[in-house]
């Protein structure tokens, strides 16, 4: 049975049983706890604390999901996958464990014909959370289970939450006995690869507060209501039922592992037992590039691009682990091109979008592979240039530092660090290099810990939201009476706020418009019962409560005072300026690059904005020029900008353009400007008519990521302004070289072709001059056991690559026959630079620049070093110059 109909089948049998089909949100989601989706109950927390009121009684859905922590034991395992589905059916105050427990003990049981999964019930294992007697009592009692095969387990098992504060419960799992090959009888306890787990019910009734640990954490109290958290593992339940040892193998990603296996010459399976501890090497490598090419294909279809930082860094990891897999398997080429054709071919029948935005996600991930085959070949000179340094000093093991700069700075993988440390003969530090990976981690841990928040941030927001939402009127006024809901400092609800403090209000209703959609918030003033407040910021930290960061400037404030709460007027024109000019440049960039040029992120302000789109190569300035002009005529044809409010699924039915990762509503705020040519999902602040954003000028493009360009643009009167001193500029130029505005172009290319002709000579003038005392420096020739040694002081000033030029043709001047030393120091305001250089036949005798420099630079206080052939450095007290000189012909007489 394929994964697509698992899905078509428990979606179904759910629907049967009154339960609401609702879609999968987006991977990336609005949550400050969490990166991305990592359970299918995410998006329903909200009415599981009693937030908000379910609009269902029952629900269904097919989650897509990625959990990251255990990102190195992918492929060692069958049960660790980076992106995974989970399927789900939720009960929001309405049944609980008996219909839960049979629910999922039909649906697993029922022949295949009648629309189940045909599991065998013999075969079936139930876990319980150790003290929860009615789930065992209807296990045994109502669906007929044995007691020996209902096993009770403590809370790190069977006591479920999502690891952060929240809700949570005791749960029972289901596992399948996939028979003796897989490992020893004895049930879940004593094997979970024999004894897969394949379904988890939740009975969610309790609210946990902040732990350490998985099972360290306090228990807050009861939940509102008595609620049902269920997940089936789709790739479990698809490898239960298409045969296959784990979830590598099912039909979403065994293709991709055969297309790996295929290109890189390798025989999965061949070494390899049924459990997953009896995998060869080789067969582990193709399970990541399947499991990753999978993953990231998922990611970036839902918006997320490569970066250094958070999501765009998990992405980056993950990519990068795939293609240096693929290199640990013999394939140097370019392998995503190869995979992700097969990673859409597998995944399109369940997600039909990643087959129509094939061409942007490739474009990402191909611009991302590309990246990294310039980050290895950086990476392999940085790791030269170690190994050299290892092997001169005669030890034989990379320092662990230098691995992790490797690994941290370049991004080269410690696989790959330890497998070309072990072709030239050397083994890596691992211990100092995961002392260093560890001491990074915690922290990272401590800056997450200390960024992160329980849901709404404080239970103050809670408390303030139990009393309603905040009205919104901010689309239609600038200005109202209203009243204060309640005052926040610290975290804490306060009734007053006085002069000088910086607090949080929550009002009644509000015309501020919250940070949202890449708007920033609105300024302005709160005023009222003697008190000015200035509103530095809002923000939404809950759905539906609106509060204002503010300093109280004159007065107190209390909670209840009626207060008028006003917008800056100014402030709000130029914002909607920005975010009208924001949706124009879109559908300019939509327009002359093409439909790929999808918006990624996009922040605005008054009289400026930045769009973040995909796209693969820098903009040209005819291209440039071009987006502009579309733009600008936009603003001239004074498009009407239209407002509607409709079903999400009509909004994607007429095209309506929603930013990747972006979690939206039943019901959705569709903006058009000029009707279709401009038409997205946006709960911004906008123009009446396009002609009201003035004015459209691009500043800025850049890029932010593989794949993902950034241009900057101003509008309105800072477009003006920005024009006006360009025009300033240009004329100054003009005055200064005599010409008129047309010509600059022309005459700065006269003067800089001039220069370069000046600059040119002055090089051969300059470089003559040096090399002009060489023969005397030359004829300066010591010898020194056997060898000739010119060890002088150049000329103050001669630095950089005149030093060595003048260096290498002394050598030059010496008998090539005979070993030839030449050591020069030079003082260059006020600090010494110095160069070695050795020829053929003094290497050949055991002399070395580089270890020359080792030696005499400490004398100067300074620091060097080089090949065999040639050496150099810098810094230290010029005065000490004859001293490092002298030493190094003590260094060249005690060699003889």
């Amino acid at each position: 049975m394929r994964s697509a109909e698992i899905r078509r089948r428990f979606l179904a049998h759910f629907e049967a049983n009154g339960h609401t089909v609702v879609p999968s949100a987006p991977l990336p989601f609005d949550d400050p706890n969490l990166l991305f989706v990592n359970a299918g109950m995410v998006q329903f927390v909200p009415y599981f604390i009693g937030q908000q009121a379910a609009p269902f009684k029952r629900a269904t859905s097919v989650q897509k999901c990625i959990r990251t922590q255990d990102i190195e034991e992918v492929g060692k395992t069958t049960r660790h996958g980076t992106f995974f589905q989970m399927n789900g059916n939720f009960s929001f105050g309405d049944y609980f464990k008996a219909e839960a427990i049979k629910l999922a003990w039909e649906l697993s049981t029922k022949s295949q014909d009648d629309g189940g999964f045909g599991l065998d019930g013999e075969r079936i294992w139930a876990t319980v959370y150790f003290d929860d007697e009615e789930a065992i009592d209807i296990w045994h009692r109502v669906i007929g289970l044995p007691m020996e095969r209902i096993v009770r387990r403590g809370k790190a098992d069977n006591f479920w939450s999502m690891g952060i504060p929240g809700p949570c419960g005791p749960c029972s799992e289901l596992f399948y006995d996939r028979g003796p090959d897989y490992g020893p009888d004895g049930g879940p306890e004593v094997d979970e690869d024999r004894y897969m787990e394949f379904w988890n019910l939740v009975f969610m009734q309790n609210e946990r507060g902040a732990g350490t640990t998985k099972d360290d954490y306090p228990i807050l109290g009861e939940l509102p209501a008595k609620n049902i958290d269920t997940g089936m593992g789709m790739e479990r339940m698809a490898a239960l039922l298409q045969g296959v040892d784990n979830l590598y193998e099912i039909d979403e990603t065994r293709p991709i592992l055969d297309k790996a296996a295929s290109l890189t010459n390798k025989r999965y399976g061949e070494h390899s037992g049924h459990a997953a501890n009896q995998s060869h090497p080789d067969d582990v490598r193709l399970r990541v590039v399947a499991d990753h090419v999978r993953t990231a294909l998922m990611l970036i279809g839902d918006g997320v691009t490569p970066s250094n930082e958070g999501r765009g860094y998990v992405l980056r990891r993950i990519l990068r682990r795939a293609i240096r897999s693929m290199r640990l398997l013999g394939w140097d080429d370019r392998a995503l091109p190869e995979l992700f054709p097969v990673a859409r071919d597998c995944m399109s029948a369940s997600y039909p979008e990643l087959a129509t935005d094939f061409e942007r996600i490739t474009m990402i991930a191909y611009s991302e592979e590309e990246t990294f085959r310039r980050t290895l070949a950086a990476g392999t000179t940085i790791f030269d240039t170690a190994v050299t340094a290892v092997k001169a000093s005669g030890a034989s093991v990379l320092p662990g530092e230098q691995a992790f700069k490797l690994h941290d700075t370049y991004g080269f993988p410690v696989d790959l660090t330890l497998e070309m440390a072990a072709e030239q003969g050397l083994s890596v530090d691992t211990e100092a290099f995961h002392r260093l990976m560890t001491e990074q981690r915690e922290r990272a841990k401590a800056d997450s810990k200390a960024n992160k928040s329980a849901h709404g941030n404080s239970p103050a927001y809670r408390q303030l939201r139990d009393l309603g939402e905040t009205i919104f009127i901010g689309y239609t006024d600038l200005s109202t009476e209203t009243a204060v809901r309640g005052i926040v400092a610290d975290g804490e609800l306060v009734t007053r706020a006085k002069e000088g403090q910086i607090v949080e209000v929550v009002l009644d209703e509000t015309p501020f418009y919250a940070e949202s959609g890449g708007q920033i918030a609105d300024e302005g003033l709160i005023t009222g019962d003697g008190a000015l407040l200035r509103v530095l910021d809002v923000q939404k930290p809950l759905k539906g409560l609106i509060v204002h960061r503010v300093e109280v400037a004159e007065g107190e404030i209390g909670t209840g005072a009626v207060v008028h709460a006003q917008v800056d007027p100014e402030w709000r024109r130029s914002a909607r300026q920005a975010h009208s000019g924001t949706h124009i440049m879109h559908a300019a960039l939509r327009q002359v690059l093409g439909p790929t040029a999808l918006q990624s992120g996009s922040y605005n302000k008054p009289g400026y904005l930045r769009l973040d789109f995909a796209w693969g190569s820098a903009l040209n300035d005819a291209t440039k020029r071009d987006v502009e002009e579309v733009s600008n005529r936009a603003l001239r044809a004074d498009l009407a900008v239209t407002v509607q409010h409709m079903p999400l699924a009509r909004a994607r039915e007429i095209g309506a353009l929603a930013l990747f990762g972006e979690n939206y509503d039943t019901d959705v705020r569709v903006v058009e400007i000029g009707g279709p040519w401009s038409r997205e999902l946006c709960g911004g602040t906008h123009v009446d008519h396009s002609s009201q954003v003035g004015a459209l000028t691009i500043v800025g493009e850049s890029s932010v990521g593989a794949g993902v360009r950034r241009v900057e643009a101003f509008v309105g009167l800072e477009a003006m302004r920005y024009l006006a001193n360009e025009r300033a500029l240009v004329n100054a130029v003009s005055e200064t070289l005599k010409v008129p505005p047309a010509e600059i172009g022309d005459r700065v290319s006269t003067l800089v072709e001039r220069l370069r002709t000046v600059e040119k000579e002055l090089e051969r003038n300059r470089v003559a001059a040096v090399l002009a005392g060489a023969g005397a420096l030359a004829s300066q020739a010591q010898e020194v056991a056997g060898k000739q040694l010119v060890a002088v002081q150049a000329p103050a000033g001669v630095a950089g690559n005149d030093l060595r030029t003048l260096a290498l043709n002394i050598r030059g001047r010496l008998d090539q026959s005979r070993p030839a030393v030449v050591v020069l120091t030079s003082d260059v305001d006020g600090r010494v630079q110095f160069v070695a250089s050795v020829n053929p036949s003094g290497q050949q005798a055991g002399v070395s620049a580089g270890a020359l420099v080792k030696e005499f630079a400490p004398v100067l206080g300074a620091r060097g070093g080089g090949k065999a052939d040639l050496a150099q450095g810098a810094g230290g007290d010029p005065s000490k110059a004859a001293d490092a000189l002298a030493v190094v012909v003590r260094s060249l007489a005690a060699s003889a």
